[in-house]
């Protein structure tokens, strides 16, 4: 039978439901701490949107972090989304310390997905992250950096026209775009000035 045909056939066929079998039920077995290991990350990246530091690689250090620290924001009781995503908040003595926004957009290669975080009072941005994109490793990749990312703590909310963020050189720049990689600076600088602009809007912030 060995020099059959067909042997080649059924032998590769037994084969691959074989492996689809066996990665099936790896899958399977493994998805409840996929998606824990999942959640881990995006609230260790929205800590760091407000500057909370966490220093250690512990899932369940880092989540008694977050639950201590912030909080899904509602309004009568329901998530507030912005952009399919939820609005963070961070508290201080009963006040809103700060508010992580979520901000999508299309970026290079592909969407970008980020939170800016704004202080209680609207004055600044205290904070920047990307949760995932598709941009070149290397290039655009480099919005990932501290060194990118950490410039945009601080930068003053007081543009009436929506430019919050504006690269130098050009007047009023406040931030430092990626070299070699100016259409996903470009992407990521309107991609935070629209969305910011639009939860002020919705907050009704003058």
């Amino acid at each position: 039978m060995k020099k059959s045909f067909t042997f080649p056939i059924v032998f590769m066929a037994i084969l691959t439901a074989v492996f689809t079998f066996v990665l099936s039920f790896l899958n399977y077995s493994t998805a409840d701490r996929i998606e824990f290991n999942d959640q881990i990350d995006r609230r260790e990246k929205i800590l760091y949107v407000f500057g909370i530091e966490t220093d250690t690689d512990d899932p369940q250090e880092i989540a008694k972090i977050y639950e201590e620290n912030l909080e899904i924001m509602e309004i009568d009781g329901e998530p507030v989304k912005v952009e399919g995503e939820n609005v963070y908040i961070q508290r201080e003595n009963g006040e809103i310390k700060a508010y992580a926004i979520p901000s999508r957009g299309a970026g290079l290669w592909g969407s970008i997905l980020g939170y800016v975080g704004l202080s209680g009072d609207y004055s600044e941005i205290v904070g920047v992250e990307f949760i995932s994109h598709s941009e070149t490793p290397g290039l655009g990749g480099r919005i990932d950096e501290e060194a990118y990312k950490e410039q945009f703590r601080g930068v003053e909310l007081d543009d009436a026209d929506g430019n919050y963020i504006i690269y130098t050189p050009e007047a009023g720049g406040n931030v430092d775009s990626i070299s070699g990689a100016t259409s996903t600076s470009k992407a990521v600088r309107d991609i935070f000035n629209e969305d910011i602009e639009n939860f002020l809007k919705a907050m009704e912030v003058e």
